[in-house]
C-alpha cells in the first residue's frame, strides 16, 4: 500500500483446505469424529495478503471460490463492512446459515488480518483494546477418552494455570455422574469445571443431571438439551440449581439466530463462534447484542482467532482453549502466544492477527477443492 493512499482494491481471493487427523478418535454426546477440516482464506490487496480460516467442510473453499471470490473483487480492502455486506449478499440462495457462512467467516478474519497489515497495526489496535488479554479454560475431555485420560488432561491444563477446565458429557448418561465426579477430584477444588452435553439430553434428563454436576460444583452446563431448543434451554434456567449457568450458541451463525436466542432469554451466557458467525465482524457484532442485554459472551475454539477480537469487545467472559484447535494452530500457524496465568494476550508486536502459515509444514495435510 502507498504511503498516503487510502484504498486498497481486492485484486485476488485464495483458499486451501487442510484435513488433519485427530490424535484418536473422539466424541461428545452426540458426535464422533476422527479429523478436523481447516479452510484457508486469502485476501490479497496493496501488495499485502491476509490471512482467515474456519474449521468446516473442505465444500467452504469452492463457496470461496466460486462466490466470494467473484462477489469481493475490486472493493476497497479497507471498507470490510462493505465487503461484509457484497458478500451475504452473494449467498443469499446458498442459504446462509452452515458452510456459506463458514466461507464468508473466513473471509472477514483475513479481511482484518490484511487491513493490520496494511495500516502495520494489530488488529487489537484496530478494534481498540477493552483489556490486554483473555482469560481461557482447556476444553477436551472428549466421551471418547477413558477415565484416567479425561483426568490426567484437566488436571494438565490446571497445573498449567488454566483456572477452568470442560469435559464433554451425554454419551453415556448413566455413567456422567462418575466422570464429573473423577473429573472433579482429579482437578481439586479450587479450579471451575465445566460440562458440555452437546445437546443429547432431553429436558426432564438433563435437568437431573444438572443436579447431579452441582453436587461437584459444576456451575456451567453447555448445551444441556439441543440449541434450536430455546425453550428447552429457558426452562432450565429457571428450573435448575442456583448458580448453574446454561450456555449456548456455538452453532450460530447469522445475526437473526442470536437474536432470537437472546429475546428468548435461553441463556445465562451466550457463546459465539468466529469461525462461523461472520467472522471478526460478526463475534463483535454478537457481542453488542449481548451486551445491550447486561449478558457475556464466551468465545468457542479458534483461540488464535478470537484472540484480538476477544479483547475488545465489552463483556468477554472467557475464550475456549480447544484441545484440538490448539494443536492444529500450533502445527500450522507461527505467532500462537502461549497462555500466561490462565489468558491468552496477542503480540502487539506483529501487525494484523499476527499469524504466518506454515505452508510446509500443511502442505501433507491439503486436500483438492
Amino acid at each position: 500500500m502507498q504511503p498516503g493512499s487510502s484504498s486498497a482494491p481486492i485484486v485476488d481471493v485464495s483458499t486451501a483446505a487442510y484435513v488433519i487427523p485427530t490424535e484418536q478418535p473422539e466424541s461428545d454426546g452426540t458426535l464422533e469424529w476422527d479429523r478436523t477440516t481447516l479452510v484457508l482464506a486469502r485476501v490479497h490487496a496493496g501488495g499485502e495478503h491476509g490471512l482467515g480460516y474456519s474449521y468446516a467442510p473442505a465444500a467452504a473453499a469452492r463457496v470461496i471460490t466460486d462466490v466470494l471470490r467473484p462477489a469481493v473483487m475490486g472493493i476497497d480492502s479497507l471498507a470490510i463492512p462493505q465487503a461484509l455486506l457484497t458478500m451475504r449478499r452473494s449467498i443469499r440462495n446458498l442459504g446462509q446459515p452452515g458452510v456459506a457462512y463458514t466461507a464468508l467467516s473466513a473471509v472477514d478474519a483475513a479481511l482484518w488480518d490484511l487491513k493490520g497489515k496494511l495500516l502495520g497495526v494489530p488488529v487489537i489496535t484496530l478494534l481498540g483494546a477493552a483489556r490486554e488479554a483473555v482469560p481461557l479454560y482447556g476444553s477436551g475431555g472428549f466421551t471418547s477418552y477413558t477415565e484416567q485420560q479425561v483426568c490426567e488432561q484437566l488436571a494438565g491444563w490446571v497445573d498449567q494455570g488454566l483456572p477452568a477446565v470442560k469435559m464433554k458429557v451425554g454419551r453415556d448418561a448413566a455413567h456422567d455422574s462418575r466422570r464429573v465426579q473423577l473429573a472433579r477430584r482429579a482437578i481439586g477444588d479450587a479450579a471451575e469445571l465445566f460440562v458440555d452435553a452437546n445437546g443429547a439430553y432431553d429436558r426432564k434428563l438433563a435437568l437431573a443431571r444438572a443436579e447431579d454436576f452441582a453436587s461437584c460444583h459444576v456451575h456451567w452446563f453447555e448445551e444441556p438439551v439441543s440449541s434450536d431448543d430455546l425453550a428447552g434451554l429457558r426452562w432450565l434456567r429457571e428450573r435448575g440449581p442456583a448458580g448453574m449457568q446454561i450456555a449456548a450458541g456455538e452453532y450460530g451463525y447469522t445475526p437473526e439466530y442470536f437474536e432470537r436466542m437472546l429475546q428468548a432469554q435461553a441463556v445465562d451466557v451466550i457463546q459465539a463462534d468466529a469461525t462461523r458467525c461472520g467472522g471478526i465482524s460478526g463475534f463483535a457484532g454478537v457481542a453488542t447484542l449481548a451486551a445491550a442485554r447486561s449478558l457475556e459472551l464466551s468465545a468457542h475454539c479458534a483461540p488464535a482467532l478470537h484472540m484480538h477480537v476477544g479483547c475488545a469487545v465489552e463483556r468477554i467472559r472467557h475464550l475456549e482453549y480447544f484441545h484440538d484447535h490448539v494443536r492444529i494452530e500450533r502445527m500450522l500457524f507461527d505467532g500462537l502466544p502461549e497462555p500466561r496465568r490462565g489468558q491468552l494476550a496477542p503480540d502487539r508486536s506483529r501487525p494484523g492477527l499476527g499469524l504466518t502459515f506454515k505452508a510446509s509444514a500443511a502442505q501433507r495435510f491439503e486436500v483438492r477443492v
